[in-house]
């Protein structure tokens, strides 16, 4: 039953975004070009809920579905652990024309070029985690 919640979930996420065009290459490569607000304004905004909620759910204690304390570790504030990796995240964002959860809405959208994105991901992820004992963090 809880698988069923994640996909209708997951589901309405994703009509939601490729409706409001965030999974448009189009609209990506605007944004990298400065030409357009649209994605920005996606980003900025799911950034401010972000952070609304998450200083809620630190605040009041709130508890999971399943009735588990939420906590939220305090990670690292080191520089090169987010200069490299979001330089990493950026060029290849800006290389495929999507970043990952648009890859999966793209795919299902029948966007079947997008796969060889989605291949190339997992290979990423899957050697980060082969080399992440290496890397700094």
């Amino acid at each position: 039953m809880k698988s069923l919640a994640y996909i209708i979930i997951g589901t309405f996420l994703g009509v939601v975004l490729y409706k409001s065009e965030a999974a448009s290459w189009f609209r990506i490569y605007e944004m990298f070009q400065f030409d357009s607000f649209h994605m920005y304004g996606i980003i900025g905004s799911a950034l401010a809920v972000g952070v609304v909620l998450v200083q809620w759910i630190k605040k009041s204690k709130v508890k999971s579905f399943s009735g588990e304390n939420i906590s939220i570790p305090h990670k690292e504030k080191t520089f090169a652990r987010y200069i490299l990796g979001g330089t990493l995240f950026g060029l290849g964002w800006a290389l495929a024309g999507a970043c990952p959860g648009p890859i999966y809405i793209l795919v299902g959208a029948g966007y079947w070029p997008i796969v060889i994105v989605l291949f190339g991901a997992v290979l990423g992820a899957f050697v980060y985690g082969v080399l992440s004992g290496k890397l700094p963090h």
